[in-house]
């Protein structure tokens, strides 16, 4: 299976960090957050990525050069402008394929164990989420479980991880090029009853403030952040 890296988002709430470094290549604990996603990727048998980027992607690019120092061979799509989540995936699936892929936001900091998405996808599903406990900064979540099948509303609601497993044909109306969300696509699927999905309980953090990425970084080092 091949799994695809998001970072092509600006990291508006990033800013000013993301003026100059693009939110990927944010450090914590002295490596970038792509760097530590890849490196576990690796681990778990991954070894065909594929990596969209807009701003400052040349940057990605020369940090992580083909893949070769973490074992894996990465590939990119690169975008003029950020086309949104399910925008980029679309323009990125003639370097997917035809089969199931994972994608995975590329500024999460997770202990998931990424070997759980292979095979994830059942006959006729074009989504795997992967979701969980909802964090203070987003209480509402986004989705609810019944069993392992995603629903658009329910008790309790949780949050998708940004990561998850999606059959190629889920962006089949979407035109290469074209701006688009991924969420009316996985809400329109779960409707249909065409999304499974999971309940992770472990280590995440959607590294998305400097308050955020501060926090984490100081707790890696093992120094006190106040």
């Amino acid at each position: 299976m091949k799994a695809m890296l998001l970072a092509a988002g600006r990291g508006e709430r990033m800013r000013p960090l993301t003026d100059v470094t693009p939110k990927p290549l944010l450090e914590v604990g002295g490596s970038a957050l792509v760097a530590r996603l890849i490196e576990r990727l690796a681990q778990t048998g991954f070894t065909e990525l594929v990596i969209n980027h807009a701003h400052l992607g040349q940057r990605i690019e020369a940090a992580l050069g083909d893949g070769t120092r973490f074992g894996v061979r990465i590939r990119y799509s690169p975008e003029a402008d950020a086309l949104e989540t399910a925008g980029g995936i679309a323009r990125a699936l003639p370097l997917l394929g035809d089969e199931p892929f994972a994608a995975i936001n590329a500024d999460l900091y997770t202990d998931y164990p990424f070997e759980r998405l292979r095979h994830r996808l059942r006959g006729g599903d074009l989504a795997h989420l992967v979701l969980v406990p909802n964090p203070p900064h987003h209480p509402g979540g986004d989705f609810a479980l019944a069993g392992e099948r995603v629903r658009n509303a329910g008790d309790p609601m949780l949050t998708f991880s940004g990561i998850g497993v999606y059959h190629p044909s889920l962006f089949a109306t979407i035109a290469p090029g074209a701006t688009a969300q991924l969420a009316p696509l996985l809400r329109r699927a779960a409707a249909a009853g065409r999304v499974g999905g999971e309940r992770f309980a472990g280590r995440w953090i959607d590294v998305g403030t400097p308050e955020r990425l501060a926090a984490l970084d100081a707790e890696l080092r093992g120094t006190r952040h106040a």
